[in-house]
């Protein structure tokens, strides 16, 4: 697939990509985008869905009214083979298969990849919040697969660029921590104050356990590690500039990285993973020539 076609469709949001199937659907510009029925077993979801937990309570509620009233806004799909592979609307099509409907409306569109992916975490987001951490995997997939930056994802999804940023950091916390968060037991508060502790997942258990609040955690995190920050406390102390690269790059990467200095030009960065699949990622960035 052409990389320029691909990348052509961030930026363009929801409502365009939207007005565009509306505008077609109406004038009879494209006979593919104009509204039809197609059975429920010829539509498959996207792989790549950012929403990877679905409430049970929810999709229940939305079954009954699709029971009684049918799905009445169509789904956006695009077609994959033999199969159509769902754009938006994976909710619709799961509550439709418990309300017993043998076919749904839909919108058939061609997308690319990108586009896809973006609309996606767009429509979670804006109908039905992503959990913090498949929010992240979402601005992530874009960064990764995509080669986007942050700066053009925050004017694509009208987001802060510091709000990505912060989100991916969460990324490189354990996979315990990850989990709390999509249970919801722990907030995304919670968790940036747990990226730089020594034992996130010792913590995190504790903060659950006892019911701490953000800034509770906060001060457990700075109580806990005393004896390292003493010792981190001989280094020069590092700028607002420093701070910002730290969290760029551990955002970039999706690991913990820290930059220590001198004073005087020399210093290190340390990376910290957490699995095999960080490191055999990490080695695979650094092999690569860093591309212009």
């Amino acid at each position: 697939m052409d990389r320029k076609s691909e990348r052509r469709g961030l930026g363009r949001g929801l409502s365009a990509l939207m007005a565009e199937v509306s505008t077609a659907a109406e004038t009879g510009q494209d006979t593919r985008s104009r509204e039809q029925r197609l059975p429920i077993e010829k539509l498959v979801p996207n792989p790549d869905q950012p929403r990877r937990h679905f409430d049970e309570t929810a999709l229940a509620e939305l079954a009954v009214s699709i029971g009684e009233k049918g799905v009445i806004q169509p789904l956006i799909v695009r077609p994959k083979g033999d199969v159509f592979e769902i754009v938006a609307g994976e909710r619709r099509w799961r509550a439709a298969q418990r309300a017993q409907l043998h076919d749904v409306p839909v919108i058939v569109r061609e997308f690319t990849d990108t586009e896809v992916l973006e609309i996606g975490i767009i429509e979670n987001i804006q109908r039905a919040d992503l959990n913090p951490i498949e929010e992240a995997m979402g601005y992530r997939a874009l960064i990764e697969r995509f080669g986007h930056t942050q700066e053009k994802l925050s004017d694509a999804m009208g987001k802060s660029r510091s709000h990505i940023a912060n989100l991916m950091r969460l990324l490189s916390l354990p996979d315990e921590v990850q989990g709390l968060l999509r249970e919801g037991k722990l907030s995304a508060g919670h968790a940036r104050a747990l990226i730089t502790a020594d034992d996130p997942a010792m913590l995190a258990r504790k903060v659950v356990l006892e019911g701490l609040s953000v800034r509770q955690t906060e001060t457990l995190t700075k109580t806990i590690p005393a004896k390292k920050k003493q010792v981190k406390s001989r280094v020069h102390e590092k700028d607002a500039d420093t701070k910002a690269l730290e969290n760029d790059l551990s955002a970039a990467l999706g690991m913990k990285i820290s930059i220590d200095y001198d004073g005087g030009g020399k210093g290190r960065i340390t990376i910290d993973y957490r699995s095999m699949e960080d490191l055999d990622k990490l080695c695979s960035i650094l092999g690569n020539p860093v591309r212009a």
